[in-house]
C-alpha cells in the first residue's frame, strides 16, 4: 500500500496531493505538460525532496517532514521506469536487468537467476547479449520494465511508458505492467496523456491541474477536465 501526501513549492505553482493505491491497484496520473506528475514520481522515489509531507509504503515510513525521515533513493525498493526508454546503452541486456541487484549487492549466483527468469517472463531471452543502445524502442522499454521488477519494488512507477511506441509494442508493455503488478500484488503509479491508456491498463485515475488533484475517480468516468490535455 503506497500512502503520500506531499507538498512541494514549484516554479510556477505549488504542488499539494495526496496518493493511495493498493496492493495491485493501478493508478493513472493524467493532466497537461508541467502539472506536477513526473515530478510526485520523483519526490515518491526519491530523487527529488518535498518541502513537507509523508510517504508510507507498506507501512514502511520512507519520509516524513515532521520526524525528519528521508530513507535513501537505493533503499526505498522501488521500481521506476523512465520517460524514452532509459536503458544503458554500452550494456547488454543482460547486465542492464542485473543492474539493481548488483548495486544491492545480491550474489552472483542470485543475480544470473533472478536475471533469467525475467528475460525469460518478457520474452526477451534471446536479446541477453545485445548492447541495449542497438535496441528498437519496444525492446528498450520492456529491458527497462524488466530492470525495475528484478529487484521485486514493492512500488512499481512508469513515466509515460508508452511514448514513442508502436501499437504492438504499447500493447504488449500494457499487458506485461498489468500482469506483474496483479501477480506481485504491488501498486502502480503510471504517468500517460493518452485516456485510451488508461482505460487499458488503469484502476483508478487522478488528473492533476497546476499541482492540485483535479479529479479521482474509474478510468471510465474521466471528465473533460480543462487540464487534461487529453490524446485519444
Amino acid at each position: 500500500m503506497l500512502n503520500a501526501t506531499i507538498h512541494k513549492k514549484l516554479r510556477d505553482f505549488s504542488l499539494d496531493i495526496t496518493l493511495n493505491a493498493g496492493p495491485g491497484e493501478v493508478v493513472v496520473l493524467m493532466g497537461e505538460n508541467g502539472a506536477g506528475k513526473s515530478t510526485v514520481l520523483n519526490i515518491i522515489s526519491g530523487l527529488v525532496t518535498p518541502d513537507a509531507g509523508s510517504i508510507r509504503l507498506d507501512g514502511s515510513l520512507l519520509f516524513d517532514s515532521n520526524t525528519g525521515v528521508n530513507v535513501p533513493v537505493e533503499n526505498r525498493r522501488i521500481g521506476y521506469v523512465f520517460q524514452n526508454s532509459v536503458v544503458f546503452p554500452h550494456f547488454s541486456v543482460r547486465d542492464n536487468i542485473a543492474f539493481g541487484l548488483r548495486a544491492m549487492h545480491k550474489p552472483s549466483v542470485f543475480v544470473k537467476e533472478r536475471v533469467g527468469h525475467w528475460m525469460d517472463a518478457i520474452d526477451i531471452k534471446d536479446l541477453a547479449d545485445v548492447k541495449a543502445g542497438n535496441l528498437s524502442g519496444g525492446q528498450k522499454q520492456r529491458v527497462a520494465l524488466a530492470r525495475a521488477l528484478a529487484t521485486e519494488p514493492a512500488l512499481l512507477m512508469l513515466d509515460e511508458p508508452f511514448t514513442g511506441l508502436d501499437t504492438d509494442n504499447i500493447r504488449i508493455v500494457k499487458e506485461l505492467t498489468r500482469t506483474f503488478v496483479t501477480e506481485m500484488a504491488i501498486p502502480c503509479l503510471v504517468v500517460t496523456h493518452r485516456i485510451t491508456d488508461s482505460r487499458d491498463i488503469g484502476d483508478k485515475v487522478c488528473v492533476f491541474c497546476q499541482g492540485e488533484k483535479e479529479w479521482e475517480g474509474k478510468p471510465e468516468d474521466v471528465p473533460d477536465c480543462t487540464c487534461r490535455n487529453e490524446v485519444s
